[in-house]
This record gives C-alpha cells, structure tokens and sequence, in this order.
C-alpha cells in the first residue's frame, strides 16, 4: 500500500472516529470506489461496515459494493434495509449484479432478486443461465443501439437518453429491425462526420463477435489481442443481445492465471483471498493432491528398491546421485511445461504444432543436457573426488552418471512438452499436467534411465 493511500485511510478513519460527517462525505466523493472498498473491508469492524456505507453518496454507493469481497458484500446485504438493497442493486449495471449473486448462498440470492427492479430480475435470470465459463455469463445487456438509417444527429440524441444507463457509449452497435448485428461505430467517428450524415455510411460492417456460448477466457484474450473497449456477444441468430467489457475481461483473465497457478502448485482452486480462507478450506484444497502425488511417489521406491541391490554392488556412490538426477529432471520438465502451457493459454501454440513444438524442445534439450552433462562430470571429478576426496568418483562413473543426466533431460523436456498438448487435445485442464504429474512421471522414468545406463556401462 503507498504512503498516500495509508494517509487517505488515517484521514477516513479520523473523521468517522470523530463523526466529522460532512468533511467525511467530501473526501468521500473524491476518492475511488476501489480505494473506498479496500478501507472498509481492513479497517472497519462488521458493525461499523454498514455505518460508514450509508454515509456514502448515492451515486458512489453501489459502485463501492461492487468492489468489496464477496464476505463484505454479503454482511452489508443482510444489514441492508429492503430500500437500500434495492437502491445498490437497481444502480448497479447487470454483469455486475449478477457476479454479485454468484458469490451469494441462496437466501441472500431470493432476497436480492426479490428486491429488484422486475425488468431487471428478468435479465438477470436470464444471464444466471448462462454456463459459468462461457461469454454470456459476463456479458451486460446494457449497451448502445442504432438503427442503420438514424442520422449522426438521431445517434447523439439517443446516447443522450439511454447512454446514463449503459456500460460504455464509446462503442456503439447498429442493428437491423430484426435486432441482428450489421455494423460498429465509434463516437470518434460519429464526432468527425457531419450530423446529417447517415450511420450506414460511416459504420464498419466487419464486425468481430463472439457467441453466447463461447469460452469466457478466449473472449477476454480476444478483447487483449484486438485492443477493444467492449466486444459485442451475439446469439446463434446472429442477434446482438450484450457486450463483453475490458473490465470484466481483466477480471476474467486474473482468475483463470490464478486458477493456472494453483493448480500447477497441486492445489485445487479457490476463489477467497488467502487471509479470507479458513485453515479448514487450505487443508481441503491441498491435501487431496499432496495425498495422490505420495501414493504416486511409491513408484519411484520401488524401482529404486529394485535396482538398489545391484546399484550397491556397482558403488554405493551411484545412491548418492539419485536425488540430483530426479531433480534436474524434474526441474528441466517443469520449464518446458510451463512455457508449453503459458503459450497453449495465450493461443500460441495449438495441438496441430505438435511436431514444431516436439522438434523445438529437442534441440533446446540436447543444448541444455550437454551443458549440464559437462559440469556433472567437471563437479564429479574435480570437487567430489579431487576436492573431497570420495574415490570411488572414478572418470568412468563420473561419465556414467553425465551420460544417465543427458538422457534424463532430454527425456524429462519431451515429456513436459508433449503432456500439456495432448491434455489440451482431450479437454483437460493443461495445468493440472505441470507440476504434479510430470515431476511424478519424470522422476519414475529418469530412476529407470539411470538405473539401466548404470547396469549396462558399469556391469
């Protein structure tokens, strides 16, 4: 938190200590929503969350709601009043009343609905049906519409009337009698030609859309990838019925990261901020992983409990540069895993480069497992068995162990490059085949290369 932020909350706090309303209420009103939320939730005490909403503006009120964490949201709602509840929800635009009620237990959801305006508790119904993962799910139906014969002048009085309750009126949509898509236009554009000039002139008719039912995160990358303000959603018909804004789709892309990034550390996703989590709802989240990846480390045992005879009669050294092998392997398979699944997210890379992505991480392996190879054997040789003093660090072992490394990188980058692909292939999670199973998979496999190169050079 910056300095001036911690100043402002001294100052809020200061003034609804000492019931300095009006001076509370004017800085209040030149403060951000976010900024807003974020005191509440940290420096007030449940009890004094509701006092020190209502001493919000109207006008500022329910965006401060929408910007507080699901917990806060849900306290402040049960303390509502059915006036005030209906005042935050009836000024809220509906994506956001609907992420709202997403996050709410059903009690509070019939409360909420109950206490909305009735045309829009019908589109927000309406947008409830949608999937959770698909572009309708976040899209508002609140937006700009013209017809293709309006004048620029016709535009402008109709922003005037309904653009206070639209999302954006930056981007605007034209539509035909049968409300389907046919063009875009911009204010710029409508401000640079002349008021008499018709909008079916001066609009795009290439208009990019995306479909109802389409993958949320695909259409925030494609907001990324286009630099639009707003991207419109349209029905199977081709009917404009709600735009994806670039809030919603920062939104979007924030949570599918931090979902990637859980389940790459073999934790099952959760949607609290850490410090909102009980330990009960850690524990849950972690232990079902913790405890398949032991059941799966057993392998690796076993095969190790193989070998280990034989490895013993060899040099009971070779035991000792087990460890390294696995992780160096392991090491080497989760960067190419990572990297295959980061470029599989941004649309990179798809299944039909397979073999350019295979033929890519082969010759970035041989590279690197010749590198390691070369500084295994120097380590071996000079430190362990010159430095040290250990022996049995022979230059045919020490070759030995080098030779087993190349391999198992090599082994270990293939596997954290092809894995992710074919999870995406057959509509798996590509994160859930990063950390987790390729360590698994990688390790099981470098203990068998090490243990075989070893048997068959050293006898």
């Amino acid at each position: 938190m910056t300095e001036e932020l911690l100043k402002l909350f001294e100052q809020l706090e200061e003034l609804f200590v000492n019931k300095k309303y009006n001076e509370l209420k004017a800085l209040l009103s030149d403060t951000e929503p976010a900024d807003i939320a974020k005191f509440i939730e940290d420096n007030l005490e449940e009890i004094d969350q509701i006092r020190f909403f209502r001493l919000l503006p109207k006008d500022l009120a329910s965006d401060v709601f929408i910007e507080t964490d699901s917990d806060t949201q849900e306290a402040l709602i049960k303390a509502f009043t059915d006036k005030e509840l209906k005042a935050v929800i009836d000024d809220m635009f509906l994506d956001d009343a609907v992420d709202v009620i997403e996050e709410m237990p059903a009690n509070v959801v019939k409360r909420i609905l109950k206490n909305s305006d009735p045309q829009n508790r019908q589109q927000i119904n309406e947008l409830l049906e949608y999937p959770d993962d698909s572009a309708g799910s976040i899209m508002t139906t609140e937006f700009v519409s013209f017809s293709a014969d309006m004048t620029v002048e016709q535009g402008f009085d109709k922003i005037r009337k309904t653009g206070i309750n639209s999302e954006t009126i930056y981007t605007c949509y034209v539509t035909d009698n049968r409300k389907h898509l046919i063009g875009v236009v911009t204010v710029k554009e409508m401000l640079l030609a002349g008021k008499t000039d018709v909008l079916r002139d001066i609009m795009d008719d290439s208009v990019i859309t995306v479909e109802t039912l389409d993958d949320k995160e695909q259409v925030a990358m494609m907001l990324s990838k286009y630099d639009f303000l707003a991207l419109p959603v349209v029905d199977r018909e081709g009917c404009l019925v709600g735009i994806v804004t670039v809030d919603d789709a920062v939104d979007v892309l924030q949570e599918e990261a931090t979902e990637d990034i859980q389940k790459m550390a073999a934790i099952l996703p959760n949607e609290k901020p850490y410090l909102k989590q009980s330990i009960w709802s850690i524990w849950k989240a972690r232990v079902p992983w913790l405890l398949l990846l032991m059941v799966s480390a057993t392998f690796t045992g076993l095969i190790l409990n193989t070998y280990e005879a034989s490895l013993s009669d060899i040099s009971t050294v070779l035991i000792a540069c087990v460890p390294m092998l696995m992780d160096t392997g392991g090491n080497a398979g989760g960067q190419a895993s990572v990297t295959i699944i980061r470029s599989i997210a941004l649309g990179d890379i798809e299944f039909k480069d397979l073999f350019k992505v295979l033929w890519k991480e082969i010759r970035v392996s041989i590279l690197l497992a010749a590198t390691l190879a070369v500084a295994c054997f120097v380590k071996l040789t000079l430190i362990d068995n010159l430095l040290f003093g250990y022996k049995d660090y022979t230059p045919l072992l020490c070759l030995t162990v080098s030779l087993a490394l190349f391999v198992t990188i090599i082994m270990a980058k293939i596997v954290g490059c092809l894995l992710p692909m074919f999870a995406k292939k057959i509509k798996l999670d590509p994160a859930v085949m990063a950390s987790p199973f390729i360590t698994t998979i990688v390790d099981a496999l470098s203990l068998m290369l090490f243990c075989a190169i070893s048997i068959a050079i050293l006898g």
